[in-house]
């Protein structure tokens, strides 16, 4: 199994797990669930490949990846119930998906032999789009654009860094890990410590 593979293997996993998390807590029947968690699942790495014009795109070349995200979905309507904070959960959950998406993405752009934008550019899509998708459908601001938060910033970091130590001329295998380290470290840190973005503050009107 390639490294491609096996990262989107774990994103979709994780991914589909926050998914579900979100349909737990818009209490959706266990169609909602599926359907929430596959959306969310394979959302950004379908633009990636849709992007790219990688044929077939990842789950229509194996259908594998919509069941693991159909069972993910299938464990937490059962199981969301003994989770007392649903919430933090989702949060550690979704940094932790972004940690593997990021290199995913980058992974697959690297493979077509992208150039350095493309490359970032395909690290955030597969890290940030499925989560947009997910939360834009139940309703809820998106991870993505909380306020301040580094999250897309947190994507396009690790992807930089990737391409950099790639430039380096860094084993991928390595490149690819300090992206994924980089990407759950800025994460976490807007999460346990509060880093964040300046924000814009609009100033009144001078009479």
């Amino acid at each position: 199994m390639s490294l491609l593979a096996l990262l989107d293997y774990a994103s979709v996993l994780v991914f589909a797990l926050t998914g579900a998390l979100v349909a737990s807590r818009a209490q959706l029947d266990i169609v909602g669930f599926a359907f929430i968690a596959c959306l969310t699942a394979v959302g950004g790495g379908t633009l990636r490949d849709i992007m790219l014009d990688r044929h077939p795109i990842f789950w229509i070349g194996d259908s594998t990846y919509i069941g693991i995200a159909v069972l993910a979905a299938l464990i937490v309507f059962f199981t969301a119930h003994l989770v007392e904070s649903r919430y933090r959960w989702l949060l550690w959950l979704d940094s932790f998906a972004l940690a593997i998406a990021v290199p995913a993405g980058v992974a697959a752009a690297v493979s077509m032999n992208q150039p350095p934008l493309i490359v970032v550019l395909m690290g955030m899509t597969t890290g940030c789009l499925g989560g947009l998708m997910r939360d834009v459908v139940i309703g809820e601001v998106p991870l993505v654009l909380r306020q301040g938060e580094l999250y897309v910033s947190a994507a396009f970091a690790g992807a930089a860094l990737a391409v950099g130590l790639n430039w380096f001329g860094c084993d991928t295998l390595v490149a690819l890990v300090g992206c994924g380290v980089a990407t759950w470290a800025l994460r976490a840190g807007s999460l346990f410590f509060g880093w964040s973005l300046p924000v814009y503050r609009a100033r009144p009107p001078r009479r």
